[in-house]
């Protein structure tokens, strides 16, 4: 079993799932949206980037002043608040990848690349600096 099965998944939908939606179809709905909008000429790079630093800070404001247990159990409502925050997070982080023309996926798995030889397991297991 996958350690984060037996996490509580929060899923307000049946539209989509993790298992069988790629970020190319994600990319694509975000793009359907701001099209449907005519929000294209807003969009550049400098304002996607400062958007998602306020939509990241609306989701830390969540768990400020929290102890470590409690932002693990959360109640409902907080995580139902949260998930749409990260949600906020991913269709700005999505959408800017796609004003780039960043390839999202293929970034994201040269980055783990990247991370696991500046990080290597047997050196780094159970410490954070």
């Amino acid at each position: 079993m996958n350690p984060d099965e037996s996490k509580k998944i929060y899923a307000p939908t049946k539209l989509a799932s993790d298992d069988r939606t790629t970020l190319g179809e994600l990319k694509g709905r975000v793009e359907e949206f701001v099209a449907e909008r005519n929000w294209e000429k807003f969009h550049s790079p400098k304002n996607l980037s400062m958007a998602l630093a306020v939509e990241a800070g609306e989701l830390m404001e969540i768990f400020s002043w929290m102890t470590e247990e409690e932002s693990a159990n959360l109640d409902k409502e907080k995580l139902i608040h949260a998930a749409e925050e990260v949600a906020d997070v991913m269709i700005l982080a999505l959408n800017l990848t796609g004003v780039l023309g960043v390839d999202a996926a293929s970034t994201l798995w040269d980055k783990l690349e990247k991370a696991k030889k500046k990080y290597p397991a047997e050196e780094w297991r159970d410490r954070y600096e």
